[in-house]
């Protein structure tokens, strides 16, 4: 059976402003982040200048477990980058961190067999290096699962 693996790390790029420094900073490190309204203690996802709730721009950066839970996934056959990189499969993945109040993280998931996925499966953040030295975080499924 075929896994899914990562997107070619060096084939990613990312694109970094004042609100989201933080966030990618973490990732490098190989810790998973969060924002949170300093305020009203609402998370957001992804970084952004504005509180949904209050519309603050005060930000307390939380440190999560990097536990999450499968909200949603597709699974791709055919390669990003058609004539650079040979096709494989991956897994676009909406991820719920419970520790975040729930917020939703757009990634992909590894190491597993399409097959066996399922919503709700729960999941554990790995980190990859792409372009530039930089990680973005990638999901798993946890042990037993």
């Amino acid at each position: 059976m075929t896994r899914a693996q990562a997107i070619p790390g060096e084939h990613v790029r990312i694109a970094m402003d004042a609100w989201t420094e933080p966030y990618w900073l973490a990732a490098k490190a190989g810790r998973l982040v969060a924002p949170r309204c300093a305020i009203c203690g609402t998370f957001r996802m992804p970084p952004g200048p504005f509180c949904p709730e209050c519309q603050s721009q005060q930000i307390d950066w939380a440190e999560l477990s990097g536990e999450g839970v499968l909200f949603s996934f597709a699974v791709c056959h055919r390669s990003p980058f058609p004539g650079k990189v040979a096709d494989f499969t991956y897994v676009p993945a909406v991820v719920s961190l419970p520790d975040a109040g729930g917020v939703r993280l757009v990634s992909n998931l590894i190491d597993v067999e399409p097959e066996s996925i399922r919503i709700d499966m729960p999941l554990q953040v790995v980190f990859s290096e792409i372009a530039g030295g930089w990680k973005v975080p990638l999901f798993r499924p946890t042990r037993g699962s």
